[in-house]
Formats: C-alpha cells, structure tokens, sequence
C-alpha cells in the first residue's frame, strides 16, 4: 500500500510532484496553482481526471467555463483541449491512464 497526506506533498507552484507511476497503468500527479496562475490550454495522450483537492479553479472548454473548489472532479477523453485557472491558491491531484498514453513523447515527465 502506498499512502500520500495531500497538504504534506512537497509540490511548489511550478513544480509537480509525481506521487506514482505505473508503466502499463496510471500516474498521479499532485500539483499546486497559486491564485491568478493557470495551465495553458493543453491536452494529454491519456484520459485525464482533475481533482480540486483544495482550493478553486475555473476550467476552460471550448469557449465554456466550468468553476469547481475541493471536491470537484473533472474527467478529460485523451487529446481533449483545455486550460486551468487557479481563482484562489489550489492544490490539484492528476491521474492519466493508461500511462504512457499512445504517442506520449517519453522524455515528458508530468
């Protein structure tokens, strides 16, 4: 078993910390935005799911945006476009299965 306290993981903005990984299976990834700060719109090779451990964010899609604070779960189809925008200091948890996804540059390590 493997246990991880979420408020103790030492990921400052800017800066992931890959809490596992599984070649074959998923990662998870905790991750903290300071208020104002945002991913860029991007997309993964892998299904994505964004949980807001703390903190809120707003979710842009294609033109809609989605606000969601802890608790809030997102689920993204691989290749799925999309940005993230910290509205206060948030810490957000990732998992992307399966890991790596079809196409994923190995040299990426988010």
């Amino acid at each position: 078993m493997n246990l991880w306290d979420i408020a103790e993981v030492d990921a400052p903005p800017g800066s992931p910390a890959v809490l596992h990984s599984d070649e074959g299976a998923a990662r998870v990834v905790a991750m903290r935005l300071a208020a104002g700060d945002e991913l860029q719109e991007h997309q993964v090779h892998e299904h994505a799911w964004l949980h807001v451990h703390d903190g809120e964010v707003e979710i842009v899609q294609d033109g809609q945006t989605t606000s969601g604070s802890a608790g809030f779960l997102a689920h993204f189809e691989p290749h799925e476009r999309h940005e993230v925008r910290a509205t206060s200091d948030s810490t957000l948890i990732l998992f992307l299965a399966p890991w790596p996804g079809e196409g994923r540059n190995e040299d990426f390590d988010a």
